[in-house]
């Protein structure tokens, strides 16, 4: 595979999904002024993804509904802080960078932005997210391979996976060993059993995503 030049990213390539990079090659991705709103980079151990941002329906229908997960879920919790920013762009400069369709801080002290800042949260100035996850409908394979690693490397304590086509959640927690373990109750979201997730997914079969929510909604009444 020949590497991405840091010189004029190639705005038509058809990129395979990893490709030998600097990070200054990010770079050039990321603050090239014709590039496309929707298109995602992530960089890990030398390496450079870029999302073309083509997921269409089914990624844009599921991903909403996660964001109302996180509203039903936290509206029950008066005056706890919550900020969800879902596809910001995370960077540990100079090693890794990521834009998860989901990020969620959850406590407080989450990143905000200056006249002047890279749009970015840089892990050198703000926390770590309480929880990231990947809407899975074409990326299965990497979101549960290279981004995984890239996510315990940033040190995220929880990533979920949303598998749009086998209908369930995957979802890990950070262990000591710096290695992810897959768990079945989130602890982010306290208390939460990732199978009501894979549930509320089997809910999309017969309606949209609002009247998945309301199911998931009615599902946590009593927890």
């Amino acid at each position: 595979m020949t590497p991405i030049t840091a010189v004029s990213p190639p705005m038509t390539l058809a990129l395979p999904q990893w490709q030998p990079a600097t990070w200054d090659d990010y770079v050039a991705w990321r603050d090239n002024p014709d590039l496309n709103k929707d298109v995602r980079l992530f960089f890990h151990q030398g390496y450079l993804w870029v999302d073309m941002g083509n997921e269409g329906i089914n990624h844009a229908r599921f991903n909403d509904l996660f964001t109302l997960v996180f509203f039903v879920w936290f509206a029950r919790q008066t005056g706890l802080l919550v900020d969800s920013l879902s596809g910001c762009v995370i960077e540990k400069p100079r090693t890794q960078a990521a834009a998860p369709d989901k990020v969620l801080y959850i406590g407080g002290n989450s990143p905000q932005w200056s006249e002047g800042e890279p749009r970015v949260i840089n892990l050198e100035s703000w926390r770590v997210p309480d929880l990231v996850g990947e809407i899975a409908d074409t990326t299965l394979a990497t979101d549960l391979d290279e981004k995984k690693q890239l996510y315990a490397a940033l040190a995220i304590p929880e990533y979920w996976v949303v598998d749009i086509k086998g209908r369930q959640v995957l979802a890990f927690r950070l262990q000591s060993d710096g290695k992810y373990q897959q768990i079945a109750v989130s602890v982010a979201l306290e208390g939460l059993p990732i199978s009501l997730l894979s549930e509320m997914l089997e809910q999309m079969n017969e309606g949209n995503n609002i009247i998945a929510a309301v199911w998931f909604n009615q599902q946590i009444a009593d927890f």
